[in-house]
């Protein structure tokens, strides 16, 4: 979510809806469950010049369940992230 945000300090969630093809509430829903799609984040990230294949993977990470597993991908590409 962290992204959304990045995208929201550059225009509005109805800017970016009509940039990317969406639809206004898409944007709008997906910060009320705090949740991009992946294909979602990989889009905003390329608008952004952020790199898209990390987004896409992460938001594929929030959206699985809780395991040990997500815990240690999230940690695997928090330090990713942070490089």
């Amino acid at each position: 979510m962290n992204l959304l945000a990045a995208a929201e300090q550059v225009q509005d969630l109805s800017a970016w809806a009509a940039k990317l093809g969406l639809s206004k509430q898409a944007l709008y829903t997906a910060k009320y469950r705090e949740h991009l799609s992946p294909a979602v984040a990989g889009a905003l990230a390329e608008e952004l010049g952020k790199n898209a294949q990390e987004w896409i993977v992460v938001a594929a990470l929030e959206s699985e369940r809780d395991s040990a597993c997500k815990t240690r991908m999230v940690k695997r590409m928090g330090k990713v992230l942070m490089l």
